[in-house]
C-alpha cells in the first residue's frame, strides 16, 4: 500500500537580517569660483595686435571709442606701443573672464582690417561672430584689367552690390585691394562668401541678387 506524497512544498523562510545603517556622507565642499588671474596661476596674459601704416590715423581718431569698452566693460588693460607700432592688451586682477582678452584682441584686429568701430564692437558682445579673410586670387587668378573689373563687380556702382550682399546676409564686408574680409556668424559668412565668389568668377550682379533672395527666404523659413 503506497502513501500519497504531499502536493504542496513547504518553504522555510529565514528571518531577514537587518541592513547595516549607511554612514552619513560628509557635506559637499563649496568652492568659490576662480578669478581670471587665478585660472592662469596668477600669470598675466598678453596679446599684441600690429597696426598697419594705413590704419594709424584712424586709430588715433577713434582711440577713445576703442579704449572705453575694453578698459571699462571687459576689464582689460590696453595701451599703444608707439615704438613697436602695436596695440598691447593684458589681463588684470579684476578681469571677470579670461576669454575677454581674446575677444578684445579680435575686436582690435577687426578694426585694423578696416571694419568700423560700431560693427567690430559686436565681437565683444556676441560669442558666435567671426572674421574670415580671403584674397581674389584664392578664387581665380586674375591680372591687370580683369582684376580691376572683378573688384568693380564686388563693390558695384557706389558700393551698391557690396551693401546689397551685406544687408541680405547680415554681415559686414571690407574690400581692401585684393583682400576681402567678412564679419558675421558662421552660416551668414558662408552665404556672403559664395555670393562674392560668384561675382569674382564673372556672374552678373542681377543673377547673384536673385540667388541671394532665394537663400535668405529659405533661411527665414528655417528660423
Amino acid at each position: 500500500m503506497f502513501t500519497e506524497a504531499p502536493t504542496t512544498m513547504e518553504i522555510e523562510t529565514l528571518p531577514s537580517e537587518p541592513k547595516p545603517e549607511s554612514n552619513s556622507l560628509p557635506p559637499k565642499p563649496k568652492f568659490e569660483p576662480l578669478k581670471a588671474h587665478e585660472m592662469s596661476d596668477g600669470r598675466v596674459q598678453f596679446r599684441k595686435v600690429s597696426v598697419p601704416p594705413h590704419r594709424y590715423s584712424p586709430l588715433k581718431k577713434y582711440w577713445m571709442d576703442i579704449y572705453t569698452p575694453i578698459y571699462e566693460h571687459m576689464m582689460i588693460d590696453i595701451r599703444m606701443n608707439l615704438k613697436a607700432r602695436k596695440v598691447e592688451l593684458k589681463t588684470r586682477n579684476d578681469t571677470p573672464d579670461i576669454s575677454n582678452l581674446q575677444k578684445c584682441a579680435d575686436f582690435v584686429q577687426a578694426f585694423m582690417l578696416g571694419f568700423d568701430v560700431a560693427d567690430a564692437i559686436a565681437l565683444l558682445r556676441l560669442d558666435e561672430l567671426y572674421v574670415e579673410s580671403f584674397e581674389i586670387k584664392d578664387v581665380k587668378t586674375l591680372r591687370g584689367e580683369h582684376l580691376s573689373r572683378a573688384i568693380g563687380r564686388l563693390s558695384g556702382k557706389g558700393g551698391k552690390t557690396k551693401f546689397a550682399v551685406e544687408n541680405a546676409t547680415k554681415t559686414r564686408i571690407v574690400i581692401a585691394d585684393t583682400k576681402i574680409h567678412i564679419l558675421g556668424s558662421f552660416a551668414n559668412i558662408k552665404i556672403a562668401r559664395d555670393s562674392l565668389c560668384s561675382l569674382i568668377l564673372g556672374s552678373p550682379a542681377g543673377k547673384v541678387y536673385s540667388k541671394l533672395r532665394q537663400v535668405t527666404a529659405r533661411l527665414a523659413e528655417r528660423f
